[in-house]
């Protein structure tokens, strides 16, 4: 059993008699010298989707839900369902665009490296991985001359999201992402 500091995002733990899905995880340090770091987890419930806020003392045990990883690829959308195929058995995976909201940000038919978690079969979420390249469809045209370090702009990505990228930056280009900070790291490679 892990204690609430090892709890990472998308975790699936056990508390209260029911078995909830880690979304975000703020770390709260108190002044003074006999306050402990208190994890505040926002967590949502697998079986209803309901979202619970939790605290937890660091050193406090945390049970682990029974969580299997599955490979995916993105296959398509059904009403309000995106639907993801295992790579291996091609087992169909439904997940509801609110719960994996966040995460739709970064997912597109080429994005790969996607990883759906499921208990006992029922999937519960989506992992992106650490980087994804998207294509820019909207930003202010390049500036001839620009440096690498100097000033940014907003770009519009395919998927919606927006990152602020260096001011030589066009549409059309396609670049990477890094998902955990939602910035631009670099120009993706050209094939």
């Amino acid at each position: 059993m892990p204690k609430a500091s090892e709890i990472k995002k998308n975790a699936a733990i056990e508390h209260n008699g029911k078995v909830y899905v880690v979304k975000d995880i703020n770390k709260l340090t108190p002044s003074g010298r006999a306050g402990a770091s208190l994890y505040r987890m926002r967590l949502y419930e697998v079986t209803t989707g309901g979202k619970a806020d939790e605290s937890f003392k660091a050193d406090e045990m945390i049970n682990l839900a029974n969580l299997s990883r599955h490979q995916v690829s993105f296959s398509y959308i059904d009403g309000e369902e995106y639907v993801f195929m295992d790579n291996e058995d091609y087992t169909p995976y439904n997940l509801n665009k609110e719960s994996i909201a966040e995460e739709l940000l970064f997912i597109n038919e080429e994005t790969q490296g996607l990883i759906v978690l499921t208990i006992d079969g029922t999937p519960v979420a989506v992992e992106v991985p650490a980087s994804v390249e998207l294509v820019i469809v909207e930003t202010d045209p390049s500036i001839k001359g620009a440096s690498a370090s100097a000033r940014t702009k907003p770009a519009t990505l395919t998927t919606g999201l927006v990152v602020q990228v260096p001011e030589y930056i066009s549409n059309g280009e396609k670049i990477k992402i890094n998902t955990a900070e939602k910035r631009f790291t670099s120009r993706a490679d050209s094939k």
